[in-house]
């Protein structure tokens, strides 16, 4: 018991300034996280002073995207910063779970952050840590600013000492990364990084143990860009801009990201079946599963299903790329095959010709699936796979079979798959033959997992469909 009024119950998570707790205001009755402050690098002391500054300015913004802080207590000569909890996961863990985000999904949740730091910047307050591991994201696809530890109000002095920067070098402007002191403009910068590594999935500058040489590039080289950023081209060369003078003001790019470059508004689709009975019309919409339930806190960890390549995205093998496809059954493949033979009272198309029509003719192949075929296809696949693995390899081609490491490789990895909890589809398109969809599943090891497919289909001469690749998108 802390404070003779907060409990502990596990850690959540653990940063080089700390560790942060579950734990509970028995007080009140509540859920808190409790962030033990520990020693900053080179100190040999706790940062109380930090501790105070990140409670006190924390505490003048109260909005719905900012984690609130509760209290500051001292037990033993040691100092716990009491704050809301979010459950969740950060965008890193989200990124690191499930790759690159699309525009609308990386507007709507940078939008939240922006909305946040546009309130700070009123209240004359610089974050000065802007990335995605202090973004915390509910299931429900809300967004909210952690870590004020480095933030200070505009009156207040530099918090840094001659030579020293503060901030993650990743994220930092080109004036930061100088030595030069922080205003509201690196906010701006670090919040258009973090749209980069969003979009692609890793941060805009690759810090491993040369620091020194990512500080050079961000500092004298033109900032790197991301290859394909549709709509959101505008803010990421407004943000990420080495002119601070020629940067947006946060309010600006608040309103770009939430609104669109129309004006129509950015939706965060959470709920399908509620964006179908009211799709909103004009707007942009982008669904973004569930965050899976997992630890909160500076550095979560979330596995993600397979290890991919920052330069491609496609996965080959069956067994990563297909994980929990759906909750159809093998009635329903075996409806969607009967469904491919022609109803002989069918409405045949017209001739072109000036021959024979067509109905008299024999049929020169089966009908190209439907859009709904081809959902009702990927759905009846994933129960195959997860019941008996070995009638899913054989709805793969034999080409595909092999990517796949074969029938061993295909049935070692559905083996580990316990359950498929949700099936949500996506989209289709008939002409290209490729189906896409959302699902969720459950690993006997019971690691919860979410991720967006697409898969390639191929149409025999029977008509039947064979899954001839797979790739996450």
């Amino acid at each position: 018991m802390i404070a003779g009024r907060y409990s502990l119950d596990r850690e959540l998570g653990r940063g080089g300034m700390g560790a942060v707790w579950l734990g509970r205001d028995e007080v009140l009755g509540r859920e808190v996280a409790v962030k033990r402050l520990g020693l900053a690098p080179g100190a040999d002391s706790p940062d109380h002073a930090r501790a105070e500054r990140e409670a006190r300015l924390a505490a003048r913004l109260s909005h719905p995207h900012v984690v609130a802080v509760y209290d500051l207590v001292e037990e033993e000569r040691q100092q716990y910063l009491v704050m809301e909890y979010v459950e969740g996961t950060n965008l890193s863990g989200l990124l690191r779970a499930r790759g690159p985000l699309l525009p609308d999904a990386a507007a709507a949740l940078l939008g939240q952050a922006a909305d946040a730091l546009a309130s700070a910047h009123e209240a004359g307050i610089i974050h000065r840590d802007v990335k995605p591991s202090n973004m915390l994201v509910t299931e429900d696809g809300q967004l909210k600013l952690s870590d004020f530890g480095i933030a200070r109000a505009e009156a207040d002095p530099s918090l840094t000492q001659t030579g020293l920067v503060t901030g993650s070098p990743a994220y930092l402007a080109p004036e930061v990364a100088s030595g030069g002191s922080a205003q509201d403009t690196a906010d701006v910068w670090s919040l258009g990084a973090s749209l980069f590594h969003a979009l692609t999935g890793h941060p805009p500058y690759e810090v491993t143990d040369n620091v020194l040489g990512a500080l050079y590039r961000i500092v004298h080289e033109e900032p790197p860009r991301v290859p394909e950023p549709g709509w959101l081209g505008p803010v990421l060369v407004a943000t990420m801009n080495r002119d601070p003078d020629a940067r947006w003001p946060m309010a600006r790019v608040r309103d770009f990201l939430l609104h669109g470059p129309d004006g129509a508004g950015i939706t965060l689709v959470t709920d399908p079946a509620a964006a179908a009975s009211d799709p909103g019309t004009g707007s942009h919409t982008q669904e973004l599963a569930a965050v899976p339930p997992v630890n909160t806190g500076p550095q979560p960890v979330v596995p993600a299903p397979t290890p991919r390549s920052a330069e491609t995205r496609p996965r080959r093998g069956a067994g990563p790329v297909l994980l929990g496809l759906g909750l159809g059954v093998l009635v329903v493949l075996a409806a969607f095959l009967v469904g491919q033979v022609r109803d002989p009272g069918a409405e045949e198309p017209a001739s072109s010709g000036d021959g024979p029509s067509a109905s008299a003719e024999p049929s020169a192949g089966p009908a190209p699936p439907t859009r709904e075929e081809l959902e009702e296809f990927a759905a009846s696949y994933v129960t195959t796979a997860v019941d008996d693995p070995e009638a899913g390899f054989a709805l793969l081609t034999p080409a595909f079979q092999e990517e796949s490491a074969g029938l061993e490789g295909y049935t070692g990895f559905w083996g580990s798959v316990r359950e498929v909890s949700s099936f949500t589809p996506v989209g289709a398109d008939p002409q290209a033959g490729t189906v896409t969809y959302e699902y969720s599943y459950v690993l006997r090891n019971g690691t919860r997992r979410t991720e967006t497919i697409e898969l390639t289909l191929e149409q025999q001469e029977d008509g039947a469909l064979l899954i001839a690749g797979g790739r996450q998108i």
